[in-house]
């Protein structure tokens, strides 16, 4: 068996011993199974929110950390402000290279990336890829917040899939849900939420890069908008 496969197999037995589990089994299993080696990646979005609140109302030993790329929207830190206080619960904080950031922008300034797609990837390697590679190093199962009916590039969203760009089997716990699935969740238990989804905002990147969005867009037609792509991605989940 080539260690490909030996991957997939794995992969399958780890849906079959899970699928019919609730999202808090799973994630205990998971974590049982992962045991110091599993991560949780949060934006503070609604969906991940959601994770975290179980995470932490739960008390599941699964490491939560974030990437700030240092263009985030003053609503965002709030938010990770508000769920400290409301969890008392620690999340990592990963910040880029100051180096590269002060190359990047000195030689294509601050608003390069609105020039072209190769400067944009460039901006979202330096500040998002590259700070995920150093939180996921120790890390074999990496848990996002990522829905299928989020874009086209997600419908086939799988439970539990291979990364090979990062090395780690990701669970996708959320694959299933519908954004009101999430509303549900965050009102029932209280969940801190960021407030630019009250304004438009589904889904929340860097600043520069986000803006809100009209009733029938897709979700994330907000992100990198002037770009004519709808299967727009960052590199985190290629």
């Amino acid at each position: 068996m080539t260690i490909k496969n030996s991957y997939k197999m794995k992969i399958q037995n780890l849906i079959t011993s899970i699928q019919e589990k609730s999202i808090v089994e799973q994630l205990q299993f998971l974590a049982e199974k992962f045991a110091g080696k599993i991560a949780f990646s949060t934006s503070f979005g609604q969906e991940d929110q959601v994770i975290t609140d179980i995470i932490f109302a739960n008390n599941l030993p699964i490491e939560v950390f974030t990437l700030d790329t240092g263009r985030m929207f003053e609503e965002t830190y709030k938010t990770l402000s508000k769920t400290l206080r409301k969890y008392d619960k620690k999340i990592l904080v990963y910040f880029p290279e100051k180096e590269q950031v002060e190359k990047f922008i000195t030689e294509k300034g601050a608003y390069s990336f609105y020039e072209s797609l190769e400067n944009r990837k460039e901006c979202c390697n330096i500040r998002k890829i590259i700070p995920l590679k150093r939180a996921l190093e120790n890390v074999d199962c990496w848990i996002t917040g990522l829905r299928a009916e989020q874009s086209t590039a997600r419908t086939s969203l799988a439970l539990l899939e291979n990364d090979e760009n990062f090395g780690v089997i990701k669970y996708n716990p959320l694959k299933d849900w519908s954004l009101d699935n999430i509303l549900e969740h965050i009102k029932k238990h209280n969940v801190p939420y960021n407030v630019l989804h009250d304004k438009g905002f589904i889904s929340i990147g860097c600043s520069p890069c986000t803006r809100a969005i009209q009733s029938g867009q897709d979700i994330r037609a907000g992100r990198w908008w002037w770009e004519d792509n709808s299967k727009k991605e960052c590199g985190l989940h290629a």
